[in-house]
């Protein structure tokens, strides 16, 4: 009798992919399993061909002298340098491209964004017109009118633009000064860190107070004091000497100083022009997701209009804008490599581009240029999520 409750009590056998648990895990050991074995049947697939080709896979060719020219380079590098340098002129021109054209496009979006909210009519039209018309405009047709348009009908070089006699313009690109800087300087750049490292922590001082007491703190002229009164007396207490370069007409070019070529002016315009305008709409929309409440809210305390938007309104935006705008920072990234139409020397141009039909090694130079732009948009995500979870909510 007990053995037959027994056998009455026991749970049904199943089959193990009735469990979700089980069926989850196997179905994505499954896909792991499929994805590897494509990977392995595409290497072992190129292997047999370029043995048969007489080819292998390697890196030696890095080694190996590039004997071209690259018209603008942050390292030095002449015609006798390797693929690797050449890699790394690419990287480093990419990188530059990509960090100004971020930087300058954050600032130009937040502005767009918010004028295009303004209460004044004629700056919210100016605004819309100026999203509408530049982010309908393809990416590549906007360098084109930047580079062939713009800059390169400049005047020649003798007959340059001159702003003071210190700035020169001309088809050739933008002739800045450079600076010259002595041994003693070094000490300047220490009072600098430790000046911006005393603005933060009073940042920090300040806001705690400010939530503590609510009395305000003037942070920003005390920032500005700092930042300049240290630097300054360390500069005057070190007898520090620092000279410009200025760029003088010899021959045919300028000489001396730093040139801004009008590849690399294009390219920095037109990147942070066009993303500037999708940022402006995403600053645009995190704005209008805060409650009007917050606003009223706001006003009712009696803070000005500047104060709501600095206090209450753009930090809770910010948890709504953070995410697309990572997704900006990530195309824009990748958009860098359409100034090989403008023969501007970045990463898909001179390495993917040149380095791949002199050497031709394009699986290894496709494989790096991928492996590039994969690390840069990882770390873009990485430092974009750390930040949001900074300023999502928290549920208490």
């Amino acid at each position: 009798m007990a053995a037959e409750n027994a056998g009455r009590l026991a749970p049904p056998r199943t089959f193990f992919l009735n469990d979700p648990v089980i069926r989850g895990y196997f179905y994505q050991g499954l896909l792991i399993a499929i994805v590897l074995g494509l990977f392995f049947w595409l290497g072992a697939n190129a292997i047999q061909n370029l043995t048969a080709q007489g080819k292998s896979l390697g890196f030696e060719f890095l080694k190996n002298t590039a004997g071209f020219d690259v018209s603008f380079s942050l390292i030095p590098y002449d015609r006798a340098s390797s693929y690797l340098d050449v890699f790394y002129v690419g990287l480093l021109n990419t990188l530059l491209v990509s960090l100004i054209s971020i930087f300058l496009a954050t600032i130009l979006g937040f502005f767009l964004g918010i004028a295009r909210l303004s209460t004044n009519w004629l700056v919210a039209k100016v605004a819309a017109v100026y999203v509408e018309v530049t982010r309908n405009i393809p990416l590549l047709l906007q360098l084109f009118i930047w580079y062939f348009a713009v800059l390169k009908v400049m005047p020649a070089v003798k007959q340059s633009h001159s702003l003071g006699d210190v700035i020169f313009i001309n088809q050739r690109g933008v002739f800045i000064p450079s600076p010259i800087f002595d041994d003693k300087f070094v000490w300047v750049l220490v009072a600098l860190v430790l000046a911006i490292v005393a603005v933060a922590m009073l940042v920090v001082w300040a806001r705690r107070r400010l939530a503590a007491t609510g009395q305000r703190f003037p942070v920003f002229l005390t920032s500005v004091a700092i930042l300049v009164i240290l630097p300054g007396a360390v500069w005057l207490l070190s007898g520090t000497n620092v000279g410009l370069d200025i760029p003088k007409l010899g021959g045919f070019n300028f000489k001396g100083g730093i040139d801004l070529p009008p590849e690399l002016l294009a390219l920095i315009f037109g990147l942070t022009i066009y993303t500037a305008t999708f940022i402006g709409e995403i600053v645009r929309s995190g704005i209008q997701a805060v409650s009007k409440g917050q606003t009223e809210a706001a006003a009712a305390l009696g803070l000005k209009e500047n104060d709501r938007l600095r206090l209450v309104i753009v930090p809770q935006a910010m948890r709504v804008i953070i995410p697309p705008l990572t997704s900006e920072y990530l195309s824009l990234t990748k958009n860098s490599s359409l100034g090989a139409a403008i023969a501007f020397p970045e990463l898909v141009s001179i390495f993917e581009g040149t380095a791949l039909n002199q050497a031709g090694r394009a699986i290894e130079i496709v494989g790096m240029t991928m492996a590039v732009y994969l690390t840069f948009s990882l770390l873009t995500s990485l430092i974009m999520n750390i930040y949001n979870s900074r300023v999502a909510l928290v549920e208490r």
